[in-house]
């Protein structure tokens, strides 16, 4: 059953025509309080529409942090990232690459769904650059809090949001990088998000690829 989002009142020291979570970002706070304020950010107009915010999940002592694009329908609708179609998907392709959950952190770079509407239904509908800059803060705070040894970039939004605009998959997926994030040194493995292993005409050579990518993170951390 859908979670309705809290109604928090506008922050009065956030211009209406703001596009940035940063005043929604206590300092000093751990992961539990990160994502209890993240439940009222209106940092982008993204909130308007989606049912609640989905915040990352998994221990604060991770190993891996794996950061996708933003939440699908279902995860927007349990709150809770990974949880459709894609996450299953994603699952599976992490056991089978040998990366043990229990060390895994798990988020987006978007933490609210975007979405356009056909009958019914509500369709994915890829983040821009405006708000994939609006949501920054949070995954910072979720960086600084979490120090993984590694990072998996799940396709190119999350690539972009942590590498720059410029960032693409093709040529350096499954590759190691060692790269400055936020002011400290990172190592990143990026591959293909899981939804497009979904979409993909040849989907088991298409999921091959990603487990073979997973496994040179869990190889990384070996």
């Amino acid at each position: 059953m859908a979670t309705t989002k809290p109604k928090a009142a506008r922050n009065p020291r956030v211009p209406e025509n703001a596009c940035t979570a940063e005043p929604f970002v206590p300092a000093h706070a751990d992961l539990a309080a990160l994502r209890e304020a993240a439940a009222g950010c209106q940092g982008c107009p993204l909130h308007r529409d989606a049912t609640q915010t989905v915040f990352g999940a998994g221990s604060s002592d991770a190993r891996i942090m794996l950061v996708g694009e933003q939440p699908g329908d279902q995860e927007d609708r349990q709150g809770r990232p990974f949880v459709g179609p894609a996450g299953k998907l994603l699952d599976r392709a992490l056991a089978e690459a040998g990366v043990d959950p229990d060390e895994t952190y798990v988020t987006n770079a978007v933490k609210h769904f975007k979405f356009t509407r056909a009958g019914g239904r509500r369709l994915h509908k890829a983040p821009g650059l405006r708000e994939t800059r609006a949501c920054a803060p949070w995954l910072a705070a979720e960086l600084a809090l979490v120090e993984p040894e590694l990072i998996v970039l799940l396709g190119a939004t999350a690539g972009k949001a942590l590498l720059g605009p410029s960032f693409r998959v093709t040529g350096v997926r499954g590759m190691v990088l060692e790269e400055e994030v936020h002011g400290r040194p990172q190592r990143l493995v990026p591959t293909v998000h899981p939804s497009s292993v979904l979409r993909a005409q040849d989907r088991e050579t298409a999921y091959r690829g990603l487990v073979s990518d997973l496994t040179v993170a869990a190889r990384a951390l070996a």
